[in-house]
């Protein structure tokens, strides 16, 4: 088997197995939904990539349906509401039969009225805060307890921290995660005034009175540590203060949410090293699946180009819904939907993804430690974790369950046992 055949080669088993070659009309539509200019360009652009990618191969592995999968490609060009309007161009003007896209919980909000409106699908494959579950939504990336509460859990009990420094971009995702990070911290012991909460604006550069701050926490001898919602360059700015101020990773730990190996990539780490970041996957994961993936990827796209856990939530989710079509012989929503349920498909560090009655994937956590190259030291890994629409850490949504394949509900209120329609952050 080639490396070119490889990603796409499970599904193509069970698509010969399931249906005969079919005489093909048209192409079977798939719509990328990312930025491909704008803030968010840097981030998104790879996603895009890796979708071309994924499709490429599925297409030299036979196709699905007998048919040959066009990309329709995007720009909604790092502008929130664009992404409603681009995702209405792409299921009607376009009609293609399910959206890869979104990376912001904003963007990801912005589509979602369209996307239920017209019962188009759409896989999202960034890490998120939860307190969602839509139907027209397959969340590929990872829930808080995928990623905050494990993260959260490493500090308090492998590094011994007794205060937090919870510092965020000022959007929904760093507002909501650390709402739920609060709210466990408390129920582990920790004291409110031991909890220093921050949120600076996108592209923030002025660092030096926010470290000071965190800095004057571990003034009693106790142990600072940092979790960290900060997005995109601001990131730069934040880790290049720490280092003037004299304060390495043994000083005060920084894990990090959303930076990975392409936030790294052509970077100087030598302020980073030691540092962490919790995902699903790194690059260095190490398996025969992801050494085929990062050599695949290479291949197409130049040594230099990196992998990282959205991609890999691209790579399970789209060979997800491959299946899942051919499971049901049809691209129709509906039917498909109904066919993803319990769709099972090797993830890239070893294990097995599983999709979930709610919507998300059973996952690995990993925590990394930055290396000077650029990469990721695994230090900690979980067997598969279930993702959980809604945290038990916040009481509005500790009564709450996503089950869509029997309930039919994202918001199932275990105490009036009703289902709720709507909810106040949606």
């Amino acid at each position: 088997m080639t490396r070119s055949t490889l990603f796409g080669a499970a599904s193509a088993i069970s698509l010969l197995a399931a249906a005969p070659a079919l005489a093909c009309d048209a192409p079977i539509k798939v719509g990328v939904l990312h930025s491909l200019s704008g803030t968010m360009a840097i981030s998104e652009t790879t996603l895009k990539d890796t979708m071309e990618m994924l499709i490429d191969q599925q297409n030299a592995a036979g196709g699905l349906l007998g048919c040959q999968i066009e990309a329709v490609v995007v720009d909604p060009a790092s502008d929130w509401p664009l992404f409603a309007e681009k995702a209405r161009e792409l299921l009607t003007v376009s009609e293609v039969d399910v959206i890869f896209g979104s990376w912001t919980s904003v963007s990801r909000k912005s589509a979602l009225p369209v996307l239920e409106e017209l019962n188009g699908l759409m896989f999202y494959p960034v890490q998120y805060e939860g307190e969602e579950s839509s139907k027209n939504v397959f969340y590929t990336g990872a829930a808080p307890n995928q990623q905050a509460i494990p993260a959260t859990d490493y500090f308090l009990e492998e590094l011994g921290v007794e205060k937090f420094a919870l510092l965020g971009t000022d959007y929904v995702y760093p507002r909501t995660t650390n709402n739920i990070l609060e709210s466990y911290l408390i129920s582990k012991g920790i004291a409110e005034e031991d909890i220093f909460v921050n949120y600076t604006p996108f592209g923030h550069s002025d660092w030096a009175t926010i470290v000071a701050d965190v800095v004057a926490l571990g003034e009693d001898g106790k142990q600072v540590g940092v979790i960290s919602t900060i997005n995109g360059d601001a990131n730069i700015g934040f880790y290049k203060e720490l280092a003037a101020a004299g304060i390495s990773a043994d000083d005060i730990p920084v894990v990090a949410f959303s930076v990975g190996e392409e936030e790294l990539s052509g970077l100087d780490t030598s302020n980073l090293v030691g540092h962490l970041a919790a995902w699903n996957y790194f690059q260095s994961a190490e398996s025969e699946l992801n050494e085929e993936w990062v050599a695949a990827w290479k291949a197409r796209m130049g040594e230099d180009r990196v992998t990282n856990d959205p991609m890999e939530a691209h790579f399970i989710g789209f060979n997800m819904w491959v299946n899942a079509v051919t499971e049901a012989g049809t691209t129709d929503v509906d039917a498909v939907r109904a066919a993803m349920y319990g769709q099972e498909f090797p993830n890239l560090t070893g294990g097995t993804a599983v999709m979930l009655p709610n919507h998300h994937l059973a996952k690995p956590v990993l925590i990394g430690e930055i290396t000077a190259d650029g990469q990721f030291d695994i230090i900690s890994q979980t067997s598969e974790v279930p993702g959980d629409a809604w945290t038990d850490y916040l009481p509005d949504s500790a009564v709450l369950v996503s089950d869509w394949q029997e309930l039919g509900c994202g918001m199932y209120n275990t105490v009036t046992e009703t289902c709720v329609q709507i909810k106040s952050n949606y």
